[in-house]
């Protein structure tokens, strides 16, 4: 490795967290042409932010975003804030000439993913690489699932049905938080883990979606102030001032793919007893494949071409060298961790700014993914009734 690509990382809560982590592990399992290093961390407090970097292992902190941008030495802006912050910082970034990777959703609203897009557009003419932080497509699993359906194995895809649920809002006192804001997060359920499902599904089967069915639900409707002695999964003090939830808690709809095929999607934070199942399925003619997150090593494929009294799915231990991203950790058989996707993530970017291939996905990509949060929310609002996404092509 020759010279190091310089990063400010924007956040510091478990985001923040998780992509140090990534910056720090890429350059010493993958061989990279230049060496990554996060080298400032951006916050809101400058107190907490400095304590987080030494936690963290990162130099320098500053709770001034702005001139983290503004600084020579910095290459690459890594945005792990809240949604409601992605567009400003990514737009002064691109401007600056800065490499971007963006936390998803990209945006709160398509508007400001259209601007991000546009922008991320005219900077890449100038060698500025931007990518949208969709972690799930760097499952070694879910990447071997997207080459057996790329190679043809599924034949023509007919279903997708996607479920990612999680338990941490079940109680009625579980704390409100950013995510649970409106102003903030944009949405719920729908952008927090939705999302994840809605790209996972459009990039394996390399088909958008072009309407969608949806229903929204809010089962709680406040929930007390979080404070310094509570911590997500926990129940605050009975007494506490509750805050108004702005947001869905779970979403369900159904999708029209531009393929033809037909999709069924789910997601929740308050199924008790999930923390965290993120699950998708899809079925052709030739065969399908299923995933689910809890068993994260492990793809399900059953090949419909197999006599009869062959068939069923099985399952592929996916540690193999030859798997994807695989190769780089522990032999055969040994088992990676969710940390590891963020490391992929990290490698790929990298990749990209270094070996000119494609950033993936892109901004364009991910502001796909916007209209269809978007496609659902307008079904929903109108009782359910079907709601074609905007610029999805038949």
């Amino acid at each position: 490795m020759t010279t190091r690509l310089r990063v400010a990382i924007i956040g510091t809560g478990f985001m923040g967290r998780m992509h140090s982590h990534a910056w720090r592990t890429a350059p010493r399992f993958f061989d990279l042409s230049r060496a990554p290093e996060a080298v400032l961390l951006v916050g809101s407090d400058a107190d907490r932010t400095a304590a987080a970097a030494a936690e963290f292992g990162i130099p320098e902190s500053s709770a001034d975003w702005r001139s983290a941008i503004a600084r020579d030495d910095i290459d690459i802006v890594d945005i792990c804030t809240p949604g409601h912050t992605h567009a400003e910082i990514a737009l002064a970034a691109l401007a600056a000439g800065k490499h971007v990777l963006c936390e998803k959703p990209l945006a709160n609203d398509v508007a400001d993913a259209d601007r991000m897009a546009d922008a991320a557009a005219a900077a890449a003419e100038q060698g500025v690489v931007s990518m949208c932080g969709f972690s799930y497509r760097r499952t070694p699993a879910l990447a071997l699932a997207k080459k057996l359906i790329d190679d043809g194995r599924l034949g023509q895809i007919r279903h997708v049905r996607a479920q990612y649920l999680q338990d941490w809002l079940t109680s009625p006192e579980a704390p409100f938080t950013w995510r649970l804001d409106r102003e903030r997060a944009g949405s719920g359920t729908l952008g927090d883990i939705g999302a994840h499902s809605i790209d996972t599904a459009q990039w394996l089967t390399g088909s958008a979606i072009t309407g969608v069915s949806a229903t929204l639900r809010t089962f709680v409707e406040s929930r007390p102030r979080l404070n310094e002695h509570v911590g997500l999964g926990g129940n605050a003090d009975a007494d506490a001032p509750r805050e108004q939830v702005t947001v869905d808690d779970a979403v369900a709809f159904t999708a029209s793919f531009a393929d033809g095929a037909l999709g069924v999607f789910e997601a929740t934070r308050m199924a008790a007893g999930h923390r965290n199942a993120n699950r998708i399925e899809v079925n052709g003619e030739l065969g399908s494949v299923a995933f689910d997150f809890s068993f994260m090593n492990e793809l399900q494929f059953h090949d419909a071409r197999l006599p009869s009294d062959e068939q069923g799915f099985r399952r592929i231990d996916v540690t193999e060298p030859e798997h994807p991203y695989a190769g780089a950790w522990w032999p055969a058989g040994h088992g990676l961790g969710y940390e590891h996707l963020f490391t992929h993530q990290t490698v790929d970017f990298v990749r990209a700014i270094t070996d000119g291939v494609a950033a993936r996905p892109d901004f364009a990509e991910a502001t796909r993914v916007q209209r269809v949060l978007a496609a659902v929310e307008a079904s929903a609002a109108s009782d359910s009734r079907y709601t074609a996404v905007e610029g999805a092509r038949r």
